[in-house]
């Protein structure tokens, strides 16, 4: 143990830690394309190096990242799980036939629209995101490959949808968490958020029916024949196939635990193969392992279908552990803490106090990786100066979602992005932009707080109460 003397961090010495890991990102990863760990473990070791600098020992750093890291195990563990689920649903069948009905029945000019479209219904239902994009949109970033969609576009308008869902759906754990975090009511909350997400999600549809339209105008774009005819021959097509997504629909709507409701539909889906794709269960088994590998000879098909596996989650998984390290640094250390207090102090209107809100939720996004953290550090942090200023709980229930839930997946290393890249093969920065909703509404929320439009008043007591 050392026996430096211990000292708070100043603001300086906490904001750095998160202008590397921007710096970092948009040099490093944007331009020369280097891996998110090594920046993420470059990160965490300057930040290492500035805390030791106050006095924090190796064994209290340790401690944090250790803590960090054991919380974000669960995410991991679902990311693993999302492998194997891939791999047996194309051995089985189910994603090669949803992607030849997909391509026999989407036209490409109403592809993104419809993708935004499907994905924001389910969502609302099953209360997932996750859910919603480790299944249909499986299929949809299928579809898309097979109709020459760009792919950063398909999943952009994926997961926009799947967040539009999550964030408004009372079954939702984050949309549950902001309000408990504020002290806000469940139902007002969801209500209020309507002013922010619903003028971001129009605005994200009407672009997406653009570009459906401008990028096909004036001419036929002909279905991939051959593509599908090669899934014809290859595969079986039997309606107990959309077994597996229907189980994992009614785990999510039930709300019933997600690992358990991943790993049955895989091994419903691996019987499945057994008995309409005629493979061998060895060749079934490996399928979970190190994916499908498909060899029909047609290499579009077979770069398509080859994928999926635990092993495929791997490089998601180390890049989860390097961003959960940097993570605990920031925590155990009270960097986090001093950035979000010096916020606290340049709060002196109503404007000020939602821009000081959106920013924390962001900083504590990128800095953190977690949706959770986003929302229950700023809502504790914010809740008595809302209060002070007369104004709805709701207000800041619905900042924390419009700058937190919907953001995090924006955030490269953290798990939600880790997870939508590794499940749809499209990195991060390559869908972010094609992500309209994400993005919009915070920027609804800052004209709300500048303008008053959509700001209530705290008009009784009882609101305070979170629930239903």
């Amino acid at each position: 143990m050392t026996n430096q003397v211990k000292k708070e961090p100043g603001l300086l010495v906490s904001v750095i830690p998160l202008i590397v890991i921007v710096v970092l990102l948009i040099v490093g990863y944007g331009i020369f394309r280097i891996g998110a760990e090594v920046l993420l473990v470059i990160a965490a070791f300057i930040t290492g190096l500035l805390a030791r600098s106050v006095g924090f020992s190796w064994d209290e750093m340790q401690k944090g990242i250790v803590e960090s890291i054991t919380k974000a195990l669960p995410a991991m563990l679902i990311v693993i799980t999302v492998g194997i689920l891939i791999g047996s649903w194309i051995v089985s069948g189910t994603i090669p036939m949803l992607i030849y009905y997909g391509l026999k029945l989407i036209s490409p000019k109403f592809f993104l629209f419809s993708a935004c479209l499907v994905c924001s219904i389910i969502s609302v239902f099953t209360g997932t995101s996750w859910g919603t994009v480790g299944t249909v949109g499986i299929a949809f970033i299928g579809v898309a490959d097979g109709l020459n969609i760009p792919l950063p576009q398909a999943a952009g308008a994926i997961i926009a949808g799947a967040y539009f869902g999550d964030k408004l759906s009372p079954f939702s754990d984050t949309t549950n968490l902001a309000p408990i975090a504020a002290r806000s009511n469940l139902f007002d909350h969801i209500r209020h958020m309507l002013w922010t997400t619903l003028p971001a999600w129009l605005i994200g549809m009407f672009i997406y029916l653009m570009l459906g339209f401008l990028s096909h105008s004036g001419q036929q774009l002909a279905l991939p024949e051959s593509l599908m005819e090669g899934i014809r021959i290859h595969f079986s097509f039997n309606i107990l196939l959309l077994l597996p997504p229907l189980l994992i629909l009614y785990f999510a709507v039930r709300k019933l635990p997600t690992i358990p409701g991943m790993l049955f539909s895989s091994f419903l889906a691996v019987i499945l193969a057994l008995f309409f794709q005629k493979v061998s269960f060895s060749a079934a088994l490996s399928s979970l392992t190190t994916g499908y590998v498909s060899n029909t000879g047609m290499e579009d098909l077979d770069k398509l279908l080859t994928r999926g596996g635990m092993m495929s989650m791997m490089g998601v998984t180390l890049i989860a552990f390097c961003a959960f390290g940097f993570a605990g640094i920031m925590q155990v250390t009270g960097m986090l803490n001093q950035i979000l207090n010096s916020l606290t102090k340049v709060t002196r209107s109503t404007g000020s106090l939602v821009a000081s809100t959106v920013f924390s939720c962001i900083s504590v996004a990128i800095m953190t990786g977690s949706s959770f953290l986003s929302i229950i550090i700023p809502g504790e942090l914010f809740a008595p100066l809302y209060k002070q200023r007369g104004l709805a709980a709701k207000n800041l229930s619905r900042t924390t979602e419009d700058s937190g839930t919907v953001v995090v997946p924006l955030v490269p290393w953290s798990m939600a992005a880790v997870f939508m890249s590794g499940t749809l093969g499209v990195g991060t920065l390559d869908y972010l932009p094609w992500t309209f909703m994400n993005y919009t509404g915070f920027l609804f929320a800052l004209i709300y707080g500048f303008t008053g439009i959509g700001i209530a008043p705290k008009i009784r007591e009882d609101e305070t109460q979170a629930g239903s």
